[in-house]
């Protein structure tokens, strides 16, 4: 099986005084604007980088979901954030590192079967997969009263 999904965006003016927009053929993203001072100056709005952090804390939620099916348990909750780290490096802008975040609630499962899951999901998921980089893990299992 093969699928493919795709974005495009369009890009006008130069790299510090221009603006571009993200487009996906869905609908989920629509003109989103991005720049120079949203990507590198912190200034509201988005970049590249926050939808690849979006793009992997789905992916990582689906595959931990996966995994755990796998065992016979089924989540009630995954919640999942995805932080990306653009260093300047010598070569240039490099993604370094992306470190996910995830809280689930998982009725019946252990921690040590939860944590092993959960690195299997790290490595295994295809955003991770496709990311030469750094990935870290943070995963914590809730218990049956606590908030994601």
């Amino acid at each position: 099986m093969t699928l493919k999904s795709t974005a495009s965006a369009v890009w006008k003016g130069s790299l510090r005084e221009g603006s571009g927009v993200f487009r996906t053929p869905s609908g989920s993203v629509q003109n989103v604007l991005y720049s120079f001072a949203t990507r590198f100056e912190g200034q509201s709005g988005s970049n590249p980088e926050e939808l690849v952090a979006a793009a992997h804390a789905g992916c990582f939620s689906m595959a931990l979901s996966g995994e755990l099916s796998k065992l016979n348990l089924i989540p009630a909750s995954i919640q999942t954030t995805a932080t990306i780290t653009l260093e300047m490096l010598e070569k240039g802008p490099t993604i370094t590192s992306s470190h996910l975040e995830t809280r689930a609630k998982v009725p019946g499962a252990s921690v040590e079967v939860f944590q092993k899951a959960a690195e299997a999901a790290r490595a295994n998921c295809p955003v991770s997969r496709l990311l030469n980089t750094t990935i870290t893990l943070d995963a914590k299992l809730l218990g049956e009263k606590e908030e994601n």
